[in-house]
Formats: C-alpha cells, structure tokens, sequence
C-alpha cells in the first residue's frame, strides 16, 4: 500500500498537474488568452442572458396535414393508373373529403388513399382513417394517435432547427429542451435583449417559389378575391401599392432542397439580398422552371408572405437565386439563417420570457465564490488542527482537488450554474470526509499497538474500503440526477459527480503518495494523528 515507485509518483504529479493547468484559463479574461482554450461556460444564472418557452400550435399543424393530404390526393389520383376523376377536395371539419365520379373505380380510390397513410410504430394504428360514404364520398379522417405521432415528431425536428438557428448566432451553451409534449425551452447565455432572438425563433422560415397570376384584376386582389386555382397572399413592399398580391397556388420549388443561403450585397445598388443555393433535384428543377417562364413574374414567399415578385428575364440555370426586398444587413443575415437552418415543421410562440441581468449573475457569483473560499478555508483550518502533519496532506488534496475539478469542467466545455456552485461547496466539504475516515482508522490501529508503517498501511487499506462503498453510492445517486434531470439538476450532479471522482483520486491516492514519501525520508518512530 505505501509503496510507489518513480514511475507510479510521476504519473500522479503529472496527472494533477495537467487537471491544474486545465483549470488556468477560466481565470483569465478570454480577451487575454493568447490562444484558444478549453475554459468553463457560465450558466443563465451567473453570466445573465434570456430564457423563453415556446409553444407549438398544434392546431396550425392539424391544418398543414389536411392541405399536405389534399394535395396528395390530388395528385395521386390524377397520376395514378388508371386515372380517377374526382370532385373538389374539401379540409372542412377537420378531414379530407372528395367524391368519386366514377362509383365503379370507388375501390381503386380507397386503396389509393390508404395507401398514402401509414401505420404508428407497432401499434397497428394507422395515422389516417378512410371510409365511404354514400356510395362515391370518400373521407379521411386523421385518427387521434395519429396526430400525436405527427406532434411529437414535429416537436424533434422542431427543436433541431431551433439548436441550430442559436447556434448559428454564436452563442455559447444554449440549454434547448423538450418540456412536455408541446413546448420547447430555450435559455441562452450573454444575450441581453431577446428580441432578435424572439423574432429569429418564431419565423417558420417556409420557402415557397409560385408563379403570380397576371389575370388577376387589381379590383379583385384589393378586395381579396382570387381567381380559381389562385390565392391571395400579402405583399406589403408590392410597387403597385396594393398590399396583395394574387399566385397560382401550384408550388414550382421549394425551400426544401435549399442547401444554403448566405447574406451578401447587391452587385448593382450594393442593398442586403440572401443568396440561396439548392441541391442537385433543387437546382436543375429551378432551371427548369424558369425556363419554361421567361418573361412571367414569379413570387418569393416566405411564411405565407410575398417578399419579392421579380420578372424572370432569363433561365437562370446555376441553381442559385438571390431574394431581395426592403431588408437590413441585419434583417437579410438573420433570415438567411433561418433558411439555412430548415423550416420549422409546426408554427412556435413565446409564451413565457424572462430576462436575467448581469448584475444578478455577478452576485451570484460573488456569493458562490465566496462560499467556496469560506469552505475551503474552515475545512483546512479543521484539518490542521485536529490532524497536524496528516491534516496537512489532506488541506494539500482538498486545495489541489478544486483546481482539479475546474480543469476536469473546463475539459469537458461544461457550464457552471448556481446549483452547479452548490454541488462544488458540497464538494469541498466531502473531500476531506475519506482523510477523516483514514486518519481516525490510523489513530485506532496505534492504540491497538501497531508500529508506525502498519498502521498507517492498514489506516490505508481499511479505510479505503469504506470510502469506495460510500461513494459509490454517491455515484449512483449523482448519474440518476444526471440521466433523470434537467437544467439547475443536470448541473448541480455534473459537478457533484467531477468531484466524486477527483476527491477520491486526491483523498486517497494523493495523500498516501506524500504520507509514504514522508515515512520513507524519516522513518519515524512515532506519529502524532
């Protein structure tokens, strides 16, 4: 137990060490580090910054799918074989409905529409319910099971695509969370005033190419009438001064097959315009249409809204465009990364906004610092009172254990948060329990009689015993709060469990390495413990 060879002594010192220097640049400004390095993030509470929580409309997304079916229905019964005539396709009443003209190829449409739904993991539910009504009505109804699915898969994307619109903003440890089945908490670091960010995360950022239907009479698009085949959009920067605009509802591309999209300027009048880029099928199905439309004006739409309605003068056969309209630098980048980022599958709303000033953070962090220094302090003056020599091996691990856990955070890119300060003071405290339970173990094998190196060898061994048990159950507590929880939990366990792991390594691997370098050196005959 109290044998440590060179090799064994300059692995531990060289171990510490690096957790030590690990631990360095968290306390120099970032804007005085020469290079970049790994250093630990300060959560909402300490540094300030916003918190939101979103809410998704369900309902919105109810209404998406009974268009997307409609569509389907649409097309799949016009380019299926045979062919089948069918009615208008009504979304009334919240399900899809249309009548066949042909009562003979009833069959043919029902096992047509069936099968453009599909079944709930396995469960054996399908999404959509179809049946027929008097004789030549169809009518497919989404099943409640199916909705839910079509939420909870909307509110993963959605969430993905919220990540990525923050971190395209180049904030640092956003916390992006489910809660529940319908909302999404979003808490960023640093970020003051929210309402870039407010305004960033409630764009749907639905991109839609349509051609504009010049038949349209402005009378018509004023009062809101549209021809059939056609729908009225707003067009607040239309030159005409109509607000509206009229488009075929037919979508020639979509925001889709965009790969990229990237704020620049204007070669001709140097305005903020966002170039896109598509894929492959996005590109030459771009060229196509434009091709087929030389000299038609074709409207850019996004959420519904007209942003531009060019002429197209040529086909333009790069598989790039570029959008313009009444935008800033700042207004042009931010929906280039919505774009960029995907759509969002499901309209999103702010319902709750809280905003953290720095000035609060930084009490906070006087108040946690505080108590760590308070601790670290009572915890060494108890030491060296009560255990002299050993009390000093263990002030020694305790000191370079804090310095260990910040290296070990800062390697992991953690954030550090105000329970997580908690979990840290906790941490000091406990630190020294495993020097306490081996010194009271060496002072009992000294009143049994035993000499100085078996007792302090079998203060060691015994000792140790008890101390990997107790944290070991420690552990176990620390990874359920880590797995289980969220937010001010998840952070109070992740430094709990740094901590578990570096006092235990400091508390027993440490100090005995100094308690034998020191016996070694002296051989003393008696000890004071």
């Amino acid at each position: 137990m109290l044998d440590f060879p060179r090799w064994k002594r300059i692995g531990i010192v060289g171990l510490l060490l690096i957790g030590i220097l690990l631990a360095v640049p968290s306390f120099i400004p970032q804007h005085l580090m020469p290079f970049k390095a790994p250093r630990i993030n300060l959560g909402l509470d300490l540094s300030g910054g916003s918190h939101l929580l979103l809410e998704a409309d369900a309902t919105s997304l109810l209404k998406q799918r009974l268009e997307q079916m409609s569509e389907t229905i649409r097309t799949e019964m016009r380019r299926g074989d045979p062919r089948i005539e069918i009615g208008d396709v009504s979304t009334a009443g919240g399900q899809v409905s249309f009548f066949v003209r042909d009562v003979t190829k009833i069959d043919q449409a029902v096992e047509r529409a069936r099968a453009q739904t599909s079944g709930i993991g396995v469960t054996g539910q399908r999404d959509w319910d179809v049946r027929v009504v008097d004789s030549n009505r169809i009518i497919m109804t989404p099943t409640q099971a199916g909705q839910k699915d079509a939420v909870d898969k909307a509110m993963e994307v959605a969430t993905e695509v919220v990540r990525k619109r923050i971190d395209e903003l180049g904030t640092r440890e956003p916390t992006i969370i489910r809660q529940g089945s319908t909302r999404i908490v979003v808490q960023v670091p640093g970020l003051q005033n929210p309402a870039a960010l407010k305004a960033l995360l409630g764009k749907t950022a639905k991109l839609e190419f349509k051609l504009v239907d010049v038949t349209a009479s402005p009378a018509d698009v004023a009062a809101g009438r549209a021809p059939v085949g056609s729908q009225i959009l707003a067009y607040p920067d239309n030159p005409q001064g109509i607000p509206r605009i009229a488009v075929h509802r037919g979508v020639l591309i979509s925001g889709d097959q965009l790969i990229d999209a990237r704020q620049e300027f204007d070669q001709r009048t140097n305005a903020p315009v966002v170039t896109i880029r598509f894929n492959g099928q996005g590109g030459r199905r771009f060229a196509k249409v434009t091709q087929e439309n030389v000299n038609k004006p074709f409207a850019i739409i996004l959420d519904n809204q007209v942003i531009s309605a060019p002429n197209i003068n040529e086909p333009i056969l790069g598989g790039t465009a570029q959008i313009s309209g009444n935008f800033t630098v700042d207004s042009a980048n931010e929906l280039a990364i919505a774009l960029r980022s995907g759509k969002l599958p499901v309209d999103l709303k702010v319902i709750e906004e809280r905003t953290v000033g720095p000035q609060l953070g930084a009490d906070s962090i006087h108040a946690g610092v505080l108590a760590s220094v308070l601790a670290v302090v009572l915890v060494v003056a108890f030491m060296l009172v009560t255990y002299g020599r050993f009390g000093i091996y263990a002030n020694a691990a305790v000191v370079i254990n804090v310095f260990v856990i910040l290296g070990v955070m800062s390697l992991l890119n953690a954030t550090l948060t105000l329970p997580g300060i908690a979990g840290f003071v906790l941490t000091i405290g406990t630190a020294v329990d495993a020097n306490v339970l081996i010194n009271e173990r060496i002072r009992e094998e000294k009143r049994r009689g035993r000499g100085v190196v078996q007792a302090v060898e079998l203060g060691y061994k015994e000792a140790s015993r008890t101390i990997f048990e107790a944290n070991t159950v420690h552990t176990i507590s620390g990874l359920i709060m880590l797995v289980l929880g969220s937010g001010p939990v998840k952070g109070f366990a992740v430094v709990l469990l740094i901590g578990i792991a570096t006092s235990v390594f400091t508390a027993v691997t440490f100090t005995r390495m100094l308690v034998a370098g020191w016996i070694r050196r002296n051989r003393p005959t008696e000890i004071h413990i």
